[in-house]
């Protein structure tokens, strides 16, 4: 059984649970798991997970994503991208420099209402399904972060622009709020996701790639280790004694490690052999680590 996390280049057509259901076929094991949605008609960077790796599912939605979209001005859809019914069509009479702006303006912090057409869950149904029954219910804005926005290219009614954002960022509300703003509506034509945390487009696999790997026996090279991607955190090796505390899940105190860890932040543990065991966390009311993920197999 493979274990890890690979980055899949997911195509057009496919949602992300048929990307799981597809590597379930074809790596014949269960235990599978993607790290976050991304649209059907959406392609680029999905990282997924195996075997034990599928305990970083959670962790990894959490990470900051990047893409690159295409905004279609003077239409505007129900589902805020071009897949949609069209509610509106409004001549598109502004300038680039209009269109330059009101995209700057969006840096930062800002207010995002999610769309009908998402898998948000409201008293326990997806909103998704709601929408197909033709309900439309109030969402509460939520706070994201456009860490960077950059223009590409304006060939009005369209404009190609590359966004980096936080997690829980629709790039088909931001396309649709753009539109708004400019007063001529808009929805998304094309999103690629470019990176997903440290997952980037250029080293992703596509299915047909990861088939072939697999059949060569070559698809190990292709997989990061779970330590591998924690790499961005520290490590601290115990000491001999205290190796029956992390094998059990126990939480140690900074003198069980052989180096001092830091206590701001999650730390990589390892057994006095240097094997890698899970990702612990400093309680200072205990003063003491404590497991945050349990990554050690048998």
């Amino acid at each position: 059984m493979y274990s890890g996390i690979i980055n899949v280049y997911k195509e057009k057509g496919y949602t992300s649970h048929d990307v799981v259901a597809k590597l379930r076929g074809i790596l014949k094991q269960k235990k599978i798991g993607h790290t976050g949605t991304l649209d059907p008609q959406a392609e680029g960077v999905l990282p997924v997970c195996l075997g034990a790796g599928t305990k970083l599912c959670e962790l990894l939605t959490d990470k900051d994503k990047e893409y690159e979209a295409l905004l279609l001005l003077g239409v505007s859809t129900d589902t805020q991208d071009i897949t949609g019914t069209v509610q509106k069509r409004l001549p598109v009479t502004v300038s680039e420099e209009e269109v330059l702006q009101v995209i700057g303006s969006f840096v930062g912090e800002y207010e995002q209402i999610p769309p009908m057409y998402s898998a948000i869950k409201i008293d326990g149904k997806k909103l998704y399904e709601l929408a197909r029954e033709g309900k439309e219910i109030e969402r509460k804005a939520r706070t994201v972060s456009i860490v960077t926005l950059s223009v590409l290219s304006v060939e009005l009614p369209r404009v190609r622009f590359r966004v980096a954002c936080s997690k829980g960022t629709y790039i088909r509300t931001l396309c649709h709020d753009i539109g708004e703003k400019l007063g001529c509506g808009g929805c998304m034509e094309e999103l690629v996701r470019t990176r997903a945390g440290s997952f980037r487009l250029e080293e992703a696999f596509t299915l047909g790639e990861i088939e072939k790997k697999h059949e060569e026996k070559k698809l190990m090279s292709s997989i990061l280790s779970v330590e591998e991607v924690l790499s961005e955190y520290p490590v601290c090796e115990v000491k001999p004694h205290a190796d029956r505390l992390i094998y059990n899940g126990n939480p140690f105190e900074q003198a069980d490690c052989a180096n001092q860890a830091p206590t701001d932040i999650p730390i990589r543990v390892r057994d006095s052999g240097g094997r890698f065991v899970g990702l612990y966390a400093y309680r200072a009311e205990k003063r003491a680590f404590y497991p945050l993920k349990m990554f050690l197999e048998s």
